[in-house]
């Protein structure tokens, strides 16, 4: 009886949460894969059950050019945040001593994000322009004689956005990794003999694939599901998931813009699967 009594207490604990769960992920979740099979023409959006946006979608050669073009800009954005987080990350760690000034120098990594992410975006513009203060600079210097026309509204431009955005969060897990590492196993490696890098390449890096894994799902989804950075940086010249899914709604054509998101859903959830295969997570939560 006591036990039954636990078991329901239990569940009166764990109600609201569930519930609120529900409102807010599964139902809205449930009603874009329904309307997802619905029809729709130039007016009006049909109840029905059809396959016909998914078989439109998956079969447009354009899908298929949009979604390398969004993966592309995942590796990319992925592979510097990694590499500007890990380095930042193993500073603030195993050279930064104090714990103030730990915290200091982690404080002002967070500084632009008391910003948006638009006007942040937006502040690249005058810096990457024809006439902004990098070619200005440039050119003045006599390294080139004429303007980068790459710097702006570009692929370039928008990698290198979504890394100015996204590359706390890289740092924030991966720095809670290092952390978390025994100061020991590195005492022990140095004494060893191992040098400076076999200990980063031996000791570090893996004990540190946790915060690199919640780092990389954190970004991966991000860019993935991103429009407004690539619509901004490319000047309207690339394309992403994101921003088809974005140009669907605008033309009201919500059935196909849930099919998209469907798919786009599906392929993040690989992703993120192949991820947590490679590496547990449960040490971090």
């Amino acid at each position: 009886m006591a036990f039954d009594m636990s078991k329901r207490s239990s569940y009166f604990l764990i109600s609201p949460m569930a519930l609120i769960f529900a409102i807010f992920l599964v139902v809205p979740l449930l009603t874009i894969i329904v309307v997802s099979f619905w029809d729709y023409d130039e007016y009006r959006i049909l109840p029905d059950f059809i396959f016909e946006n998914y078989k439109y979608l998956l079969g447009s050669s354009v899908t298929w050019q949009i979604y390398l073009n969004t993966f592309k800009y995942a590796a990319l954005t992925w592979g510097f945040t990694l590499l500007i987080g890990f380095t930042v990350a193993y500073f603030l760690a195993f050279h930064v001593r104090s714990l103030t000034w730990q915290i200091v120098l982690f404080m002002l990594c967070t500084i632009p994000f008391w910003t948006s992410n638009i006007i942040r975006m937006i502040s690249w513009i005058p810096f990457l322009g024809r006439n902004g203060l990098l070619n200005s600079a440039l050119m003045g210097l006599g390294i080139v004689d004429e303007p980068l026309e790459f710097l702006l509204f570009s692929d370039f431009a928008v990698v290198l956005a979504d890394v100015h955005l996204y590359t706390l969060f890289m740092v924030v897990p991966i720095f809670n990794s290092m952390m978390r590492i025994d100061r020991s196993l590195i005492e022990a490696a140095r004494d060893a003999g191992a040098s400076g890098f076999e200990t980063l390449r031996h000791v570090i890096v893996p004990l540190s694939k946790p915060g690199i894994a919640i780092g990389s799902i954190f970004v991966i989804t991000v860019v993935m599901g991103d429009f407004i950075t690539v619509r901004l940086m490319s000047g309207g010249q690339s394309a992403s998931v994101g921003l088809q899914i974005s140009n669907e709604i605008g033309l009201l054509q919500y059935p196909a813009a849930a099919a998209s998101a469907v798919v786009l859903l599906v392929t993040v959830l690989l992703i993120v699967t192949a991820l947590l295969r490679m590496v547990d997570i449960r040490k971090e939560l």
